[in-house]
């Protein structure tokens, strides 16, 4: 076994034992992330060739979106986390994602870049999670995370 697949499975051993004791933390990974925001009342849909453009390229790019946060979130659960940092950081989420999609994929951003030994990068996407949402906070069971939750205190604290 060479030495680069060596510390890959080193990492992800270390990152399964890690979350290992994370109690709560199985629930969070498959829930909808949509599924936190308010229902809006649905409106009976125009007939495509009376939409507008721009309303069918905006819906167009919503898929993209918790596509691409799906993708990144399964990325991060199969370990490979640099793949899930490079999708959670896409056009598809940064440029016009809704809130709720932003913070979500800051958040496990920050979680892959705390579990491959990159505590300043952590604290960077925690912050900017803060900058857009200040109310943004982690969830019970990842609060006190011997990785990320030091990494998240201190970027609440500014």
């Amino acid at each position: 076994m060479n030495r680069f697949l060596q510390h890959r499975l080193l990492l992800t051993i270390l990152a399964a034992g890690t979350l290992g004791g994370c109690a709560q933390i199985a629930p969070l990974l498959e829930r909808n992330p949509s599924s936190n925001h308010p229902k809006v009342e649905s409106r009976p849909e125009p007939r495509a060739e009376s939409r507008p453009r721009a309303e069918a390229r905006s819906e167009a790019s919503s898929g993209r979106e918790q596509v691409a946060l799906r993708e990144g979130i399964r990325l991060y659960n199969e370990g490979d986390f640099n793949g899930a940092i490079k999708r959670l950081n896409s056009n598809d989420i940064r440029s016009g994602a809704p809130l709720g999609t932003r913070t979500t994929a800051l958040k496990y951003t920050a979680f892959s870049y705390c579990v491959t030994s990159r505590p300043k990068q952590c604290q960077q996407a925690f912050e900017k999670a803060l900058k857009i949402d200040p109310t943004f906070s982690l969830e019970p069971g990842e609060e006190g995370h011997p990785l990320w939750g030091p990494a998240f205190e201190r970027a609440k604290r500014g």
